[in-house]
C-alpha cells in the first residue's frame, strides 16, 4: 500500500508540473485560437537561461530571469512572427508554430550540445518519509508551486482586466474588438504568460530525480500536450484536470511496469496517450471543452 501511495503522490506532483505545461496551451489557444508546438522551445529556452545563469548570480535570481527569458522569448515570437500573420487560417499558424519550434530548438540544442546542465536548485537529492512513503523534496515543491501558480492565474484570469479581456476575445474576437479590447495585448500576454509557466515547469522537470537539462527536456511539452486535449484545448480547468491524469497514469504505468511486462517496454510513456485516446472517443472535445455546435 505504501508503494501505491507514493507514485500516487508522485504522480499527483509529476501532473501538476504537466498542468502548467497544459495551461500554456490552453492560455494561448484561448487568446488566438492557435495550437502552439513551439511549446517545447519556450520551455528548453526558461531552463537554459535559468541553468547557465544560477553559478554567477544564484539559483532565485536565475529562476526569475529565466521565467522573465521565457516569457520574452514567448512574447517575441507572437509579436515578430504569428502578429504579422494575425486573421490567416487557424491551421497555417499552428504549421508556422511548428517552424518556429525548430528554428529555436535547434539553436538551444546547438548550445546545450551533450552537456547535461544542472539548474542549482536548493533540495538536492533530498527525500521526506512518512508512514513508509518516500518522496523527494523536489516533488513536494513541485506541487506546492503548480498549486500556488495555477491558483494565481485562475485569481487573475476571473478578476483582472486582463482576464476579463482574454475571456471576451476567446468568446468572441470581432465583438471583443468592436468592445475596445486590444487583440494584440492579450495574444502578446498569453505567449508571454505561456513562457513564464513553461520555465518554472522545466526547472521541476529537470531536479532529482531526473540528472538535470538536456535536449530532450523538450519532449517533456510533447506529454503535456494530451493533458490539454483530454482536458479541452478552451478549458483552463482541463488542463489542470488532464495534467493530474496524465501524471498519475504515467507514475502508476512506470511503477507497475513490470507486471505490465505484456504490454510491453515504455508502457509508462505510451500511457498518456492511450488515455488521450480513450477519452476523445469518448469525448471528442475533451472532458472540458466546449462543443461546437453548427446550425444546418
Amino acid at each position: 500500500m505504501s508503494t501505491f501511495a507514493e507514485f500516487l503522490i508522485n504522480g499527483i506532483s509529476l501532473g501538476s508540473i504537466y498542468a502548467l505545461i497544459a495551461l500554456g496551451f490552453v492560455v494561448i489557444f484561448r487568446a488566438t485560437e492557435v495550437v502552439n508546438f513551439a511549446h517545447a522551445s519556450l520551455l528548453l529556452a526558461g531552463g537554459y537561461v535559468t541553468a547557465v545563469l544560477h553559478d554567477e548570480i544564484g539559483f532565485w535570481p536565475a529562476l526569475l530571469a529565466g521565467i522573465a527569458g521565457a516569457a520574452v522569448v514567448g512574447a517575441a515570437v507572437e509579436f515578430f512572427v504569428m502578429r504579422r500573420h494575425r486573421g490567416g487560417d487557424h491551421s497555417v499558424l499552428a504549421i508556422v508554430t511548428i517552424g518556429v519550434d525548430i528554428l529555436l530548438a535547434t539553436e538551444l540544442t546547438r548550445r546545450i550540445g551533450t552537456d547535461i546542465l544542472s539548474l542549482g536548485d536548493p533540495w538536492g537529492d533530498a527525500v521526506v518519509s512518512v508512514g513508509g512513503v518516500t518522496v523527494a523534496e523536489t516533488r513536494i515543491a513541485a506541487l506546492l508551486a503548480a498549486a500556488l501558480l495555477i491558483t494565481a492565474f485562475l485569481l487573475a484570469f476571473r478578476y483582472t482586466s486582463w482576464g476579463v479581456a482574454m475571456r471576451a476575445a476567446a468568446e468572441n474576437q470581432e465583438t471583443a474588438a468592436l468592445m475596445g479590447i486590444r487583440l494584440g495585448r492579450v495574444s502578446l500576454g498569453a505567449w508571454a504568460v505561456a513562457g513564464g509557466l513553461a520555465a518554472v515547469a522545466a526547472l521541476f522537470l529537470t531536479v532529482f530525480p531526473t540528472p538535470g537539462l538536456e535536449r530532450a527536456t523538450s519532449l517533456a511539452a510533447l506529454k503535456a500536450f494530451p493533458a490539454a486535449i483530454l482536458g479541452g484545448l478552451d478549458s483552463t480547468t482541463g488542463a489542470l484536470v488532464g495534467g493530474l491524469l496524465v501524471g498519475v497514469t504515467e507514475s502508476l504505468a512506470t511503477g507497475y511496469q513490470g507486471d505490465l511486462a505484456f504490454l510491453g517496454r515504455g508502457i509508462g510513456d505510451l500511457a498518456p496517450y492511450l488515455v488521450m485516446v480513450a477519452v476523445l472517443l469518448i469525448r471528442p472535445a475533451g472532458l472540458f471543452g466546449t462543443k461546437e455546435l453548427a446550425r444546418v
